[in-house]
């Protein structure tokens, strides 16, 4: 009997840690963190649509904020599926986390779970895309509209206010979908003399977006004049396709990741919008933080992107890839001082304004 309780004592521990650290939802026990709620370990939940590269890079983000302030991190990737985000939501509200961290597959989703949440007094936030719902405890979201009409709004300069574009878009019915494609719209409503010859999504994904074009290529063949990709992925699988049938059009992006950044520099694209998500979704775990451990904290700030050019690549691939160990070293302080702030973007881009 002692042989046998040592193995179950073992395999116990093993399975606790193999289900918070995997990045399915688990079923992680409650850390026993004391009384003192300002100092105690909290264990946060999160759950992402994908593990896109802007998800990738924010996770280190996360990650970096959550070793400086005592946190512990409990990941899931829905892989683009409402169903098992609601599934991995319902398993963090089961497991008792101290704060749920959604970064939503589609805004119209999720209203059992967000309900359940609150019964249980446990926050649920939205993160970097929206969820309908008007019992979130926050709702840390970037200016997707004004994202999508900068990004627009470079284009058309580039096209000399004319000519013909495809758009790529983010998975259909996702709030940075609709965001960005509002702003686009805004810009298209200017220019009369830019015509769109076709739009459709790619899901963020760089390789269903290298398909997408080399469909409108056969279709379209030199009639398009230019490439506008709701994020970077897209635009990158775009640019492989139109290089591929020998073709160079001006394409521009959102997000500011780092094959992104690489392609501003080498002129691939016209430019891009800096949605660094390691800013962002780090300033999301520093709301999270406070309202678990009821401090004052601003519960719906917004993420302002910086125009990214061949001006100012610079420094962003800094912060993105060259001195990114040195830039997630500082950004717990950077995080701290930007929730004082109110300007929860701001990371010293030449040409950023501190909102």
């Amino acid at each position: 009997m002692s042989r046998l309780t040592t193995l179950l004592a073992g395999f116990g521990a093993t399975a606790l840690a193999l289900s918070i650290t995997a990045c399915g939802a688990g079923d992680p026990t409650r850390q026993s963190g004391g009384t003192d709620n300002a100092n105690r370990q909290l264990r946060i939940g999160v759950t992402v649509y994908n593990m896109s590269s802007f998800i990738t890079e924010g996770k280190e983000g996360m990650d970096a904020y959550a070793k400086a302030n005592n946190l512990k991190l409990v990941w899931n990737s829905a892989n683009n599926d409402v169903s098992t985000q609601a599934n991995q939501v319902d398993q963090l509200i089961n497991a008792g986390v101290d704060a749920i961290i959604v970064v939503p597959v589609q805004a119209d989703s999720l209203t059992p779970q967000v309900a359940a949440a609150k019964e249980k007094k446990i926050p649920l936030l939205a993160v970097n895309a929206e969820l309908k719902s008007n019992d979130l405890a926050a709702s840390v979201q970037p200016d997707d509209v004004a994202a999508g009409a900068q990004e627009m709004e470079m284009m058309a300069k580039k096209l000399n206010g004319k000519g013909n574009i495809v758009v790529l878009q983010g998975p259909l019915g996702g709030s940075g979908e609709i965001n960005r494609g509002k702003g686009i719209d805004q810009v298209l409503a200017k220019y009369p003399a830019i015509k769109v010859l076709a739009k459709d999504t790619a899901n963020w994904k760089r390789d269903e977006a290298v398909n997408k074009t080399k469909n409108w290529i056969s279709a379209f063949g030199d009639s398009i004049n230019g490439v506008v990709s709701e994020n970077d992925d897209m635009g990158l699988g775009a640019l492989q396709a139109l290089k591929e049938a020998g073709k160079s059009v001006p394409v521009v992006g959102i997000d500011g990741i780092q094959d992104g950044l690489n392609a501003v520099k080498s002129g691939d694209f016209i430019g891009t919008s800096l949605q660094n998500g390691t800013v962002e979704l780090s300033a999301g775990l520093a709301v999270a933080e406070k309202i678990a451990r009821k401090q004052q904290v601003n519960v719906k700030p917004v993420y302002i992107m910086p125009a990214i050019t061949t001006d100012n690549v610079d420094v962003a691939m800094e912060h993105v890839v060259t001195k990114r160990a040195e830039f997630l070293t500082k950004l717990p302080e950077l995080t701290q001082k930007n929730l004082e702030t109110g300007d929860i973007a701001y990371e010293g881009i030449p040409g950023q304004k501190q909102q």
